[in-house]
Parts: C-alpha cells; structure tokens; sequence
C-alpha cells in the first residue's frame, strides 16, 4: 500500500493553484500537477499541517482526495514543488511530523467503518507525504454551523452524532483515540450521513514510547488534554462530541475547558434550550461535556445509548458528583 511515488515536473508555481487563500510559503501545487498515478485537478482545504487536493486516479478517473503534509508554521514550497522547512533547526520536526502523517494513514488503512474516511494509498514524493482518499461530496459541519450560526435541528443532531460515536467505539476498540474531534473534522455527506476526518493526532492507548504533542482546540479539548501529565481515555473524545453538539445548538464554541475548571459560567444545556431540544438528549450533552472526566460516559457506547434514550443519564450536581438510580443502573 505504502510506496514512493512520482511527481510529473512541475510549471507554474509562481501562480497561486486557484482563488483560495494561500500563504506564500504554503503555494499549492497547480492544477494538472501529476502525482503517482493521480493528477491534480484543484485545492478543496487546508489545515495547520496539510493541503488537500481533489484529484482524478488516472488508472480508473475515479475522483479522489489528497491530503499532502506542508506544516504551515516551518515548511515552505521550493522549485519543482519539493517541500522543505524554512529553517534547518526545524528539521526534525518535520520528518517526525511526516512519520505521525504516515502513522495516520496506517491506523486509516486498519479502520473497516461506514463513518471514518477511507484510504485508499499514502506515497512519497517532493520530499513529502500523500495520503489518498475517497472524495466524498459534502460540506464541513464547521462552515455550516457558522452559515446557520448554529440552531440546528434535532432531527439534525440524531443524524450525525450517533453514527459518530458507533465510530468512535470502533477506533477505542482498538485501543485508540481520536484526540482532534472537533465540528471542522467532521464531513457532512448528502443526507447528512457523517464522516470523520483528520486521524493526525490518534493516541495509543498503550502507547509506552516517544509521545506527540497534545493536540488542543480550544472548547473542544477537555481539561486532561491541557497538561502532560492528564490521563486522556475515551470520556476524552466522548467531552468533545458533546462539545461539537453544544456548537450545534449555539452556533459557537464552548469556553475552553481551562476557563471552566477556574470558573465555570456555562450554563447547562438542559436549562437553556429545553424548549427547543428534548430533555434526554441535552442531558446527556450537559453529562459529556462534564469538566471532570470521571464525571463524563466512561465510553462513546454510553453516550450514544443516552442520545438515544436508552440509557438514564446520572443526576449531576453543578459543584461535582454524579449518582445513578438503580433503574438506569440496569438498563442497556
């Protein structure tokens, strides 16, 4: 699957790829620059440490994705499109961030679900790494709260998020975690059918070697992911799919988690927008968004059986503490 590919001579690149913004140090490759076996046809998005193309697999035409590795703060485009740091003390950096944007190909390529983005190969070229992927249509959860300014439906809610947390049960299943997810990771097919991106910053669970940097996204990122001595699990990934659905309904992100466990003015979902939303499913938002990771569904099976009223969800003092009643002990 892995291979090093080959990059057709490049023209142009004085020329910006298409109308999107672009740094001048992060000049996309032009349209028609071949890849492999891929040929570039225009940039669709970029992120702090990538570009990414759609382009069509010249074996087949299908239309694919290509997400290339060009971290924005310490590489930049030389001729012939070669990506190289700005600096050489950065280095290092870079070729460890090439290795994780690797490691990310290989947790996708291992992970057989209808709601995380397929791979479908990762080569290297121009001093860099490719991944490819599946083009699916769509829009970005992110822009589109931003277009609705939030105010999304509950039909809306329940057709995202629960086909979300059966994925993210299948990435802790094999003793993963997520770590970025956040609403502009998330990729909304037609209907409103989920995807989720962006596997950069996965955790092993087991992991006993060298550590990456946390990955932090302020109001999505719980308390834990702050500090390096914070014990990240699955109620890590589960604080930010209730953050994400917060989003949803208020059109912004949640305070940071650091601004809430100094003082916590959040105001519980449940008390704020109970006669627009049904009860169990703010519950269960106010219970995943918990600043204390005790206090949070221990799994994403949890809080999607509480989405779905299938599970009570604990009463929660606003000061701590949480207890169930022997009914929802029992149940699911």
């Amino acid at each position: 699957m892995y291979h090093r590919g080959r990059a057709a001579p490049l023209h142009g690149l004085s020329q910006p790829a298409n109308p999107m913004p672009s740094t001048p140090s992060r000049e996309a490759l032009p349209p028609g620059t071949g890849l492999d076996c891929y040929r570039l046809i225009k940039l669709i998005g970029s992120g702090g440490f990538s570009l990414i193309y759609l382009a069509e697999d010249e074996d087949n035409h299908d239309e694919v994705a290509i997400k290339e590795y060009f971290p924005k703060r310490f590489a930049q485009r030389e001729r012939r499109g070669r990506v190289a740091v700005t600096e050489p003390e950065k280095q290092r950096s870079f070729e460890r961030g090439r290795r994780l944007f690797y490691q990310e190909a290989d947790i996708l390529a291992r992970l057989d679900h209808p709601n995380i983005v397929r791979v479908r190969n990762c080569f290297l070229a121009n001093n860099t790494a490719y991944l490819v992927m599946d083009y699916e249509p769509g829009k970005n959860l992110g822009r589109y709260i931003k277009k609705r300014n939030g105010n999304l439906s509950t039909n809306f809610l329940m057709t995202v998020f629960p086909p979300l947390l059966d994925a993210l049960e299948a990435i802790h299943a094999t003793n993963k975690l997520h770590l970025d997810i956040k609403p502009s990771n998330i990729h909304l097919r037609p209907g409103g059918n989920p995807l989720l991106l962006d596997f950069g910053a996965v955790y092993h669970l087991d992991d006993v070697g060298e550590k990456k940097a946390q990955v932090i996204t302020p109001g999505f990122s719980p308390l834990e992911q702050y500090y390096n001595t914070g014990k990240v699990g699955p109620c890590t990934d589960v604080y930010a799919i209730g953050a994400s659905m917060r989003a949803c309904i208020e059109g912004k992100p949640p305070p940071s988690a650091v601004e809430r466990h100094a003082n916590d003015e959040l105001e519980p979902a449940v008390d704020l927008f109970s006669e627009r939303y049904p009860r169990h499913l703010l519950e269960a938002v106010d219970w995943a968004m918990r600043v204390e990771a005790t206090e949070r569904p221990q799994s994403a099976l949890e809080l999607r059986k509480a989405l779905l009223g299938e599970l009570s969800v604990p009463t929660l003092s606003r000061n701590g503490g949480t207890h169930r009643d022997e009914k929802a002990m029992s149940r699911g």
